[in-house]
């Protein structure tokens, strides 16, 4: 018998934070084959609604910050926006430099979440050729890695 409810469940706990989301797969009565499948499908879904709609959050975050830079000005404050150089900022650039393209493409979705990386991975490598494939094949290496990880391990 399918277990719908636990496959929708993993697929949408995978939209957003891959990296657990195959926890609760034995739980649930699923077999490692269901949840590395739902996972992955969780995962495809929304690495590929962030990877090519990347433009518009990028865009959307750009004229956000300059309407506060505005809004700032106009009431004579100093603007301090956030901060360009964080903790997290510099993690991916040292990841893109040491890693490459695959590096940001495999790990990235993974380690920040997968519309966070979607969308980083196509800022840094969009316009390369099979970036969003690397994605794809990245989210399920990380999928069987992770499910054996808790079904075997433990």
């Amino acid at each position: 018998m399918m277990n719908w409810s636990g496959y929708i469940t993993l697929a949408s706990v995978a939209t957003i934070k891959f990296m657990f989301s195959a926890i609760p797969g034995p739980a649930m009565g699923l077999s490692y084959i269901e949840t590395v499948a739902s996972i992955s499908i969780g995962a495809a879904l929304s690495a590929a609604f962030f990877y090519f709609s990347s433009e518009f959050f990028m865009n959307r975050a750009r004229t956000k910050k300059i309407k506060l830079r505005l809004d700032a000005q106009a009431s004579g404050k100093p603007y301090t926006g956030k901060k360009t150089f964080s903790k997290v900022n510099k993690a991916v650039v040292k990841l893109k430099l040491r890693l490459g393209k695959v590096g940001i493409c495999f790990w990235a979705p993974f380690f920040l979440s997968v519309p966070v990386g979607s969308i980083v991975a196509a800022k840094f490598y969009g316009k390369h050729s099979f970036t969003f494939l690397f994605i794809l094949i990245g989210i399920l290496l990380n999928a069987l890695l992770t499910s054996f990880i808790v079904y075997v391990i433990i």
